[in-house]
């Protein structure tokens, strides 16, 4: 495969003054779907805790602001443990820490600024979800480590972005139940496919470098895999709706997010970094989709 990076130097982060730059490109804001991707759980979760629409709308404000400054700081994180390795693969040689436009004790600073961000959103919720996210940093902090170990680090990047389906369901409802655990299993699954589709840009690199990864473990049977992993997501996603007790036209509108999978299964290219980039980035629509069909469920 052809090198490949995904690091959009262009459009609004080129216009930044060049100090503040590093920093943009460190916290991922020239690609928000990664943003996009931690919050659309949480919104899920919030929907589907069927609070009234005024708390619902403050919830999906504060959880998308808390979306943009957690993945950031998460990504700082991943950058810390990664440096050396970044550097031996194409996709992230650029990043700031790899390439040392920044050095670690600014990528620190910049992440107790964010941390300090993250707390202040996290003491607006309730005792639940406060509890829910400062057990979500143990995650954050160790995910990094997982594909050093584990074939399956898109198993704990599952746990890790998907929390944010039990964590607004609790700061919606006040409680956790079997719903939100049934939304939890679906986000897990969800973000295994999905993650193993955006694995495969770095395939080549990583076996040089010795990094593991579900990409590399099921190579040529990802189709499949993936098929199973999505099919998983639309029955999980299902059994949440009906233990939340929404009603017939939450399956409806979920055949528009089965449909978006079941898409990204036929057209899967492994040798293709920029189509899985694509496909990748095609799940910010399956999770504005759910959420649809959430919507669709409350009426």
């Amino acid at each position: 495969m052809a090198a490949h990076t995904d690091i959009v130097a262009e459009g609004w982060v080129i216009r930044l003054p060049a100090a503040w730059r590093p920093y943009a490109l460190l916290a991922r804001l020239d690609r928000p779907i990664g943003a996009w991707l931690l919050f659309l759980p949480g919104l899920a979760g919030i929907l589907l805790a069927r609070a009234t629409w005024l708390h619902t709308l403050v919830l999906i404000v504060l959880f998308a602001l808390g979306a943009v400054v957690m993945r950031a700081a998460g990504c700082i994180v991943n950058d810390m443990w990664d440096r050396d390795l970044d550097q031996r693969v194409a996709r992230t040689a650029g990043r700031p820490l790899a390439a040392g436009t920044l050095m670690m004790r600014e990528a620190a600073a910049f992440l107790l600024v964010l941390l300090a961000i993250g707390l202040a959103i996290l003491l607006a919720l309730d005792r639940v979800a406060q509890l829910l996210g400062v057990a979500s940093l143990l995650l954050v902090a160790f995910y990094p480590l997982a594909k050093r170990v584990t074939w399956w680090p898109q198993v704990m990047l599952g746990f890790t972005f998907g929390w944010g389906a039990p964590l607004g369901y609790a700061a919606a409802a006040g409680h956790l139940d079997a719903a939100a655990f049934a939304l939890y299993a679906a986000s897990i699954v969800w973000i295994l496919g999905y993650d193993t589709i955006y694995a495969h840009q770095d395939r080549e690199d990583d076996a040089l470098v010795g990094v593991k990864s579900t990409a590399r473990l099921f190579g040529s049977r990802t189709r499949p895999f993936l098929a199973v992993c999505y099919g998983a997501t639309v029955l999980l996603v299902a059994l949440a709706g009906g233990l939340a007790g929404l009603s017939g036209w939450f399956l409806a509108g979920l055949a528009i997010p089965a449909l978006l999978l079941a898409r990204q299964v036929a057209e899967i290219d492994i040798d293709d970094p920029a189509h899985c980039l694509a496909l990748f980035k095609a799940n910010r629509g399956v999770g504005l989709a759910i959420a649809f069909a959430f919507v669709l469920g409350r009426l």
